[in-house]
């Protein structure tokens, strides 16, 4: 485009391509024309200034200076050059040397000097400037074949220019020669005859002159240098011819010898004129004039008849042309009647009746042309194609038919008007058929390839997407559905099915409509309101033959069979490799084309679909993803806008089919079934393809997990929350693809066609749920145990950077932290377990009608599983720990007591309970409802290793017993909201174990120093409040409080 436009800019001597005045430069004449002598202007045709017009820059000439060198330069003076405004690069790397400085940022098309340097023609060519400047990016091996271009460059012209002056030079000289007798012969005919002069030879003249270009100056022939032209001084053109003979010689001046008996050629008609003219008229030409009115007088009424019918055509009044045409068939009949009469009787005519006949035949042409014109056009317009009276939107379009076929049966035709627009119809939504879903197919493919090869999305962007229903809006969640090129390809499919399946503005709908008026013409209900034509001649139009009617019905179901196979084979088949549609023809990487591929012009004018015809969108990667199948799915879309698309789409499908069935009386049993058919295998396939997404979804369901509190329940995470929403957008979204419940209540007899699913895809549906819910829960667990975070999850990145994220009331979760991860998925587990899944279950089992009794188990099973292994994996590192301290410490030397009264209990004691008080401050700081089973537990596990540490011990005295006894009691107390039955079964194990470490004598005493180290506990219990104050009950009941 930008190579044209300069060419135009060249031509025109124009600045801009849309100039808003003519430029001033082309109202004055060449400076070279002015100098050129008159005679030879006139010979040259170049013309005066003073009548030049100022449009004749845009006359093409083949004689003149204007045009010696195409493209050439115009200076301000007006004067040319042989200085190009473009010129090709010299050295073979550019087309244009203007366009490699335009983008080089100079100002080549305003400043002529700067450009002038850069072209070769110029006398001011730089080559140092051209060099760095437009050849700045060559390397020395392009230089170095660009050298060798200019050198081939200069040496063809060279040889060519040699070639044809040796081999034409011949030709040359005899058409000077005879140009130049032919142009004496008729310059001074009629002249007197001048002497001879000696010749000259011309090998000698030829020395004398320069060159014949030079020489030919500005006229475009040949002259001799010799001087012996005929604009020579020497032959006479500037001696004045003899006043008698002058007038006779073929020159401008005397008009080529018809200037002599002009004058009295004229004088002598204007003269016969003042003489004769008055009376050439006379009394003939009066009574011409008078019957001639006469004559119209009487046939005004047929004149204005003719006139009338031309009128009515031009303002389409079809009432009024009917009422016209009838009444100049009314003056034809009587004047054929007359003259029929006229020979029956052998009577001639009189001259009024000759005149009335004449009158009425002329008028008869001109309106049987009229009619015969209007009728071409009524046709045209009935069986137009495109513009076959649109869709039947509104009330005018859908009774124009009717109109024009009115028009034509009023007026008289031969073919039946009814089944000719019936056929145009038939052929127009045909064809509409086979191009419209091409064409979709091709554009659905396109953004399906460029999807393809794009980057797919990474996990935080998946992660955003599964979030989508978790949004408040529901614009909201339809916008981040997906990403944004998934969204419009969606959006694409969606428009394409609906432009096609949609009955109230879409094909679908005009072929309900087509089928309507097929039965309405069948059955004779339109007929009524037509007319029947001039003398009823129109009649036999009104029926349609029974092959006519076999036709049309065949016709009807042809076109639902093209709608149902198109459908059919946009979701059974897998993507299309052609796209030729888009070329012409098509392009060389698509699949099965040929390699002299160009872009079309008539192609899509979306800019979606503009590329460049030698890089149209590559085919499809094939890296064996499940998507790839699908010719509807788009690369990389998430479940949940599958479900919202297809669900959408089915509807339409259902819908569709439904109509489909229910024509009448097309409907037949093999109909239903391809429409139950149709619907059954787009509904599997759209199934299927949810279901393959759905799985890859469910892998990523472990970045949903944020680790940010959710706002209602403190002690878990938006994992949850997000996880429902998702699992019921895609049940609720799976449930519309194979029940279509929306489309089974538009229409009665929707149950036939609209069938339920096959058991076979219920249980696809059904263990994809169940796989989904194993997925989630092995992604919560593989967040939890993580010890490190890779950089591709979503939360990775606060743990790199801040280690903690805050949540709206300002709580930290330290995300780094495996045993907060751990506490926190235990008790998001805790709710999945108690309300979620069983709620998701119920929802599957209400949506598809099914009972999952064998999965509901099999789920319980696995999430009690991932409970007890998440809390063995907690409770782990600190049982160990426990069981440390307290073998370490019971087994110590130092254990023992001196003294006979213990008052103190031992620091393995507080050890372990210090340990305690950490898990405690840090499970109730994270998951406070795990508080009570975790600390349980671990009172548990203190207990056993206090009975495993006892057991070691051979015998106990009584200050050991009462050391023992008074360290386990401790414990007791200190956690005794925390116990448990084991713990209880365990305590009373150790009791045992120590009174079979003693002597009956010790077991005595111990029973007299009970009170007293009732006290000591107390004492001991009093002291340690601040430290082991957490472990109160009360505390409890305030933080349930709380948290109620």
């Amino acid at each position: 485009m930008a190579d044209h436009e300069h060419i135009i800019l060249s031509h025109y001597n124009l600045t801009t391509p849309y100039p808003t005045e003519w430029p001033a430069g082309t109202d004055e004449s060449d400076a070279s024309d002015e100098d050129l002598p008159s005679p030879l202007k006139a010979q040259l045709n170049v013309p005066w200034r003073r009548s030049k017009s100022k449009f004749s820059a845009l006359e093409r000439r083949g004689i003149g200076r204007r045009s010696l060198v195409p493209g050439s330069q115009k200076t301000q003076d007006g004067l040319e050059n042989l200085v190009q405004k473009d010129e090709q690069d010299p050295l073979g790397k550019y087309d244009s040397v203007v366009s490699v400085l335009r983008s080089r940022g100079f100002p080549a098309d305003s400043d002529t000097h700067l450009r002038n340097r850069f072209m070769l023609s110029s006398t001011t060519f730089s080559p140092t400037l051209f060099l760095s400047q437009a050849q700045s990016n060559a390397s020395t091996q392009s230089l170095l074949q660009g050298l060798e271009y200019l050198s081939q460059s200069i040496d063809q012209r060279s040889a060519s220019l040699k070639v044809l002056v040796e081999s034409n030079f011949e030709r040359f000289v005899r058409a000077k020669a005879t140009i130049d007798n032919v142009y004496t012969e008729m310059r001074n005919h009629g002249a007197e005859p001048e002497p001879e002069r000696p010749l000259t030879h011309s090998r000698h003249a030829s020395r004398n002159s320069t060159h014949y270009r030079n020489i030919s100056n500005s006229s475009g022939h040949y002259r001799s240098a010799s001087g012996q032209g005929p604009l020579s001084p020497g032959k006479g053109i500037n001696r004045p011819l003899p006043s008698d003979k002058r007038k006779n010689a073929l020159i401008k001046e005397s008009e080529y010898g018809v200037q002599g008996v002009k004058a009295p050629l004229i004088e002598v008609a204007v003269k016969a004129e003042e003489i004769w003219g008055p009376t050439l008229g006379g009394r003939e030409r009066e009574e011409t004039f008078k019957a001639a009115i006469s004559s119209v007088k009487k046939c005004q009424a047929i004149l204005a008849c003719g006139r009338a019918v031309s009128a009515c055509v031009k303002r389409e009044d079809h009432e009024d042309l009917v009422e016209e045409y009838a009444r100049a068939r009314r003056y034809t009949h009587e004047a054929r009647d007359l003259s029929d009469m006229a020979l029956r009787k052998q009577v001639p005519l009189s001259e009024s009746q000759v005149r009335q006949v004449v009158v009425t035949g002329r008028m008869w042409i001109s309106v049987e042309a009229e009619i015969n014109n209007f009728k071409r056009g009524v046709w045209r317009k009935l069986t137009g194609g495109p513009q076959n009276l649109g869709s039947f939107s509104d009330g005018n379009q859908r009774d124009e038919h009717i109109a024009l076929i009115s028009i034509l049966l009023e007026l008289g035709v031969d073919d039946n008007p009814i089944w000719f627009w019936l056929l145009s119809r038939y052929d127009y939504l045909k064809n509409k058929i086979h191009a419209t879903f091409d064409r979709s197919r091709v554009e659905i493919e396109v953004l399906r390839r460029r999807l393809a090869n794009a980057e797919k999305p990474n996990h935080r962007t998946v992660a955003l997407h599964l979030k989508s229903h978790s949004r408040q809006s529901a614009e909201d969640r339809i916008r981040h559905l997906d990403t944004a090129p998934v969204l419009e390809l969606w959006e694409l499919i969606y428009n394409s099915f609906n432009n096609i399946l949609s009955v109230p503005g879409g094909l679908l709908g005009e072929v309900t409509d087509f089928c309507d008026r097929v039965n309405a013409f069948i059955e004779g209900k339109v007929q009524k309101t037509l007319p029947v034509g001039i003398d009823g001649q129109s009649r036999q139009h009104h029926r349609l033959s029974n092959d006519m009617i076999r036709d049309l019905q065949n016709g009807v179901n042809e076109l639902v069979g093209l709608i149902r196979e198109n459908v059919f084979s946009f979701f059974a088949d897998p993507p299309i490799e052609d796209i030729s549609m888009l070329y012409s023809p098509v392009p060389p990487l698509t699949p099965n084309t040929p390699k002299s591929a160009v872009f079309a012009p008539w192609a899509h004018q979306d800019s979606r679909f503009k590329f460049d015809a030698s890089h149209p969108p590559p085919p499809s990667p094939k890296r064996g993803e499940p998507w790839e199948e699908f010719a509807f799915w788009p690369p990389y879309a998430s479940s949940l806008s599958g479900v919202h698309y297809l669900g959408k789409i089915l509807l339409l499908l259902g819908t569709a089919a439904i109509e489909m069935a229910n024509m009448n009386p097309m409907s037949s049993a093999s109909l239903l079934e391809r429409m139950r058919s149709l619907v059954g295998g787009a509904r599997e396939r759209a199934a299927r393809a949810v279901c393959t997404a759905w799985n890859a979804d469910a892998e990523s369901c472990k970045f949903l997990e944020d680790w940010m509190r959710a706002p209602d329940r403190r002690d878990m995470t938006r994992m949850p929350f997000h996880f429902t929403a998702f699992e019921s957008a895609v049940l609720a979204g799976m449930q519309k693809i194979l029940y279509m419940p929306d489309a089974a209540i538009t229409k009665s007899g929707s149950a036939d066609v609209v069938l339920p699913p096959p058991s076979k895809l219920l249980q696809v549906v059904r263990s994809q749920f169940v796989t989904s819910l194993y997925k989630a829960l092995s992604g919560m667990v593989e967040n939890a145990e993580r010890k490190t975070p890779t950089g591709d999850d979503v939360w990775a990145t606060s743990i790199n950077g801040t280690t903690a994220s805050k949540d709206g009331r300002g709580d930290v979760i330290d995300a780094s932290n495996r045993n907060i991860r751990m506490l926190l998925t235990l008790s998001n587990l805790k709710a999945l377990q108690a309300t979620i899944v069983p709620q998701l279950i119920g929802q599957f089992e209400t949506n598809c009608s099914v009972k999952l009794t064998e999965e509901s188990k099999t789920i319980r099973d696995v999430l009690a599983q991932i409970d007890t292994r998440l809390f063995e994996s907690y409770t782990s590192p600190f049982a160990a720990k426990l069981s440390s301290i307290i073998s370490a410490g019971i087994a110590s030397p130092d254990w023992a007591p001196r003294t006979n009264r213990p008052s103190k209990v031992r620091p393995y004691v507080s050890s372990a309970l210090l340990l305690v008080v950490s898990v405690h401050a840090e499970v109730s700081t994270t998951a406070a409802p795990l508080t009570h089973p975790i600390l349980a537990h671990l009172l548990e596990l203190i207990s056993a290793a206090l009975l495993a540490a006892f057991t070691l011990r051979p015998r106990y005295s009584l200050p050991a017993l009462m050391q023992a006894t008074l360290d386990v009691e401790f414990i007791a107390q200190s956690l005794n909201q925390y116990t448990s039955d084991r713990a209880s079964d365990t305590q009373s194990q150790i009791y045992l174990e120590l009174d079979r470490g003693t002597d009956n004598d010790a077991r005595t005493r111990l029973q007299d120093e009970l009170p007293e180290m009732r006290a000591v506990l107390k004492s001991l219990r009093e002291a340690t409040r601040s430290e082991f104050g957490c472990f109160k009950k009360v505390r409890v009941l305030k933080e349930r409080a709380e948290r109620a």
